[in-house]
């Protein structure tokens, strides 16, 4: 690692202005990651999440986290493991010395990697849900100025994904009730045409449909656009998507 100043250094990575700039979570850690690289002098680093109770590296850089964190995945077990069920960032001081973890530290070792350095990534009250990994070719290669600004890193980070993630789940969120609304839009015109043909109340002409559903085993909104179909002689026109307000 590099001579460091005497004291901890605030590092600042520009976390609002990747969420800006980026299209997807992806996109985002792969700047962190890349970031990361750069502030701590390390060979290699690989950003580690949680979904589904099941870790996975989703992006990396360096050429070996991959395989590193992937023999911690078949063993389960390592301090990659270790530092995202903890929360606690876990050093290696020199793979060859390692006594944890079974086989992993001779398979680093055999990598021509001598040491390595696990941050957890604190996603607020959920506790850890990932975890950055980086990876040196030489030994003793973290010092504790290194550890402090690094875990200054994975807290900015931690924000960084969490709220990326809320802004995804909006995204699904905004897809799945524009759908519903057109599927809605297409079920109120057909009640309303039912309603004309025969001239019957609302609630009748939603029984005829809904019956009409399950005898054919076609979905409601399908039977629906068919009736416009056939009443109108074109297709029910699409409900204009949601757009944000300026």
């Amino acid at each position: 690692m590099r001579e460091q100043a005497a004291g901890p250094r605030t590092t600042v990575v520009p976390v609002v202005d990747w969420l800006l700039e980026t299209a997807s979570l992806r996109e985002f850690l792969q700047n962190l990651v890349d970031e990361a690289v750069r502030v701590s002098g390390a060979d290699g680093c690989g950003a580690t999440l949680q979904r589904l109770r099941r870790p996975l590296t989703v992006v990396s850089t360096g050429g070996v986290a991959d395989k590193l964190d992937e023999k911690q995945y078949g063993q389960d077990d390592g301090p990659c493991l270790q530092a995202l069920r903890t929360g606690r960032m876990v050093h290696v001081p020199d793979m060859l010395q390692e006594t944890r973890w079974g086989p992993y530290p001779d398979y680093a070792a055999s990598l021509g990697i001598r040491s390595s350095l696990s941050v957890p990534v604190p996603m607020g009250s959920e506790g850890a849900a990932g975890a950055l990994n980086f990876y040196a070719c030489g030994p003793d290669a973290f010092a504790e100025c290194d550890m402090a600004r690094l875990g200054q890193v994975a807290a900015q980070a931690g924000g960084g994904i969490a709220l990326a993630q809320r802004l995804a789940d909006a995204e699904d969120f905004t897809r799945d009730l524009q759908a519903a609304l057109r599927s809605r839009t297409v079920i109120d015109q057909a009640i309303g045409a039912v309603m004309q043909q025969r001239q019957c109340g609302e609630d009748e002409a939603f029984d005829l449909l809904r019956r009409l559903s399950q005898q054919t085993n076609a979905k409601l909104r399908d039977v629906c656009a068919r009736l416009l179909t056939e009443v109108g002689g074109q297709p029910p026109k699409p409900r204009p998507p949601l757009r944000p307000r300026p």
